[in-house]
């Protein structure tokens, strides 16, 4: 016997709008999980498309996050999905592909306004094929708190060293929490700390792929070295940092509690509520360093499904996705995600820009974990979560740390074994 809930979710988007009759036969209807986005699509998404395009109506027909990847591959099982899938990175949306519920979009014009980089969470492992347009990705950095910078007297760090002397002149000062991450979680030790600082040491793409074609291997200096900066943390994040969870952290930051907070840029909106008046740079430079790199890494596309009975109209709306008003739209109604395409955007939100003119400054690439590298047992990722969080608790040796992802790497990826 279904439940209410799940016969809920498998009657669809193209069924609920035929029982309701509030919808065409020609509408086109859009899965996705975001539901939080659903007045911005209603209120200035759609009708900035239908303005363009008035022959073509949509609806935004979202999914509770936790429950769509289970519900959508209910639907496109039995049919009744709809027209536009709004596409997770990486395995789960390659595995639609190759189940053959999305589709080549290689000939979708602004498929040319995105970088490799960006195209790569829904991109085929040979590289030939393109299955969902990028819409966003999230950037990694560190939000700082302007008053308490201005009453202490500090300025942005540029390198390393002046990011541990600002660290340690906030430390001396004993009124707030230098460095604001907890580790009890651990995703947070491995997402804004190792995949935070990481790029600027493994050379961004350049070691993210020798990784996959096994050139290189998570014993490498570069990872060792990583895990050793991150180590030199531990001192700055406060008593009981080992506890902090993920939302103790950002009460602590928005209460103005801390100085600095390892960042995701999706937390902007977060402060913005709190109103924290906040600053943001970028991942300082190692010592030695010349070129710097930021993690901009690919969060949602979207693509067609394949048995879509309106598939002209679904490309139309596509390559709209691609477009520079579809992108000034996005950035500045969703601070934090940001538009993939190479299209100029300005945003109204003065941090938001600040993340974004990064891409102008050092090189993008993706967290090294996401691509292939997390399909087998130990899941790299997992494991990735683990060790940054021992590191920073002193716990596990930098050594130690690296020797435990690559050995269980080597344990299921024959490029790692050679």
């Amino acid at each position: 016997m279904l439940t209410r809930t799940l016969k809920t979710l498998l009657l669809g988007a193209a069924a609920a709008v035929a029982l309701s009759g509030a919808a065409s036969a020609g509408t086109l209807t859009i899965e996705s999980w975001r539901n939080d986005d659903a007045q911005i699509w209603k209120d200035k998404i759609i009708p900035a498309f239908e303005k363009a395009h008035p022959d073509i109506k949509v609806e935004f027909t979202p999914t509770a996050p936790k429950e769509y990847n289970a519900a959508l591959n209910a639907k496109l099982e039995g049919g009744t999905a709809g027209d536009i899938i709004t596409c997770r990175p990486f395995d789960a949306s390659l595995e639609l592909y190759n189940k053959g519920y999305l589709v080549s979009l290689n000939e979708l014009s602004t498929m040319g306004n995105f970088s490799d980089v960006a195209k790569s969470a829904w991109t085929t492992d040979d590289g030939k094929t393109t299955f969902c347009v990028p819409m966003a990705s999230v950037i990694h950095g560190f939000i700082y708190n302007k008053d308490i910078f201005k009453e202490l007297g500090l300025e942005e760090p540029k390198t390393e060293d002046e990011f541990f002397a600002v660290l340690e002149k906030i430390k001396s000062n004993g009124t707030y929490v230098p460095l604001v991450l907890g580790t009890n979680d651990q995703w947070e030790a491995a997402t804004m700390g190792f995949q935070n600082i990481g790029p600027n040491y493994w050379k961004g793409e350049a070691g993210r792929k020798a990784l996959i074609d096994g050139t290189g291997k998570l014993t490498d200096p570069a990872y060792v070295d990583t895990f050793a900066t991150l180590a030199k943390w531990a001192p700055y994040l406060g008593d009981g940092y080992k506890a902090q969870t993920y939302p103790d952290s950002q009460n602590l930051f928005g209460l103005g509690k801390g100085a600095i907070y390892a960042a995701g840029s999706w937390d902007i909106s977060t402060f913005r509520a709190q109103k924290v008046n906040m600053g943001a740079f970028k991942p300082p430079l190692p010592k030695g360093a010349t070129e710097c790199f930021i993690s901009d890494h690919t969060d949602i596309g979207i693509g067609m499904n394949a048995k879509t009975k309106n598939p002209a109209d679904a490309k139309v709306f596509l390559d709209w996705i691609g477009s520079e008003e579809f992108a000034n739209i996005l950035g500045n109604e969703l601070p934090g995600f940001f538009p993939l395409s190479n299209a100029k955007v300005t945003l109204s939100d003065d941090v938001a820009q600040s993340f974004v003119n990064w891409r102008g400054e050092c090189k993008s690439t993706i967290r090294n974990s996401y691509q292939i590298l997390s399909r087998g047992t130990p899941n790299l990722e997992n494991e990735m979560w683990n060790v940054s969080a021992q590191v920073i608790n002193g716990t596990m040796t930098p050594d130690a740390a690296a020797k435990q992802l690559q050995d269980g790497l080597a344990k299921w990826y024959a490029p790692q074994q050679k």
